[in-house]
């Protein structure tokens, strides 16, 4: 039990680290760095969003709950909407393509955050 929780605490951390450095490279933008800037930036960004995708593949649930299970495979594909944002990022130079991605892999995370909440709760009473 110890080792799933640690796995859990470590796969939290790293959901927490991708995700603070995916807002801060898609801020930095509205501060009209120059063009050469860019490119850093979308590295960074680009290794947040795979930090959040190997986070999901490590903290998957192994209980005996369907319905979380399920849920956390949705929190897989929200990791993959967030690699696709990143790769958006070097296809389309100069585009904001890649906010639609981004956009769809936060309202899919939200969900699936909200209703593990909710199931977890629901299977505590």
């Amino acid at each position: 039990m110890a080792n799933l929780e640690k796995r859990t605490s470590i796969s939290n951390t790293m959901v927490l680290i991708g995700l603070l450095v995916m807002a801060i490279m898609a801020v930095l933008p509205l501060f009209n760095f120059s063009p050469s800037q860019f490119t850093w930036m979308r590295w960074a960004f680009a290794a947040g969003a795979a930090l959040v995708l190997i986070a999901r593949f490590v903290g998957l649930y192994n209980g005996p709950s369907l319905r979380i299970k399920r849920l956390h495979r949705i929190l897989i594909s929200s990791g993959i909407l967030y690699c696709a944002s990143a790769l958006m990022m070097f296809i389309s130079q100069g585009t904001n393509d890649w906010i639609g991605f981004l956009l769809a892999g936060v309202v899919v995370q939200l969900y699936a955050t909200m209703m593990i909440d909710h199931e977890n709760k629901k299977s505590a009473q």
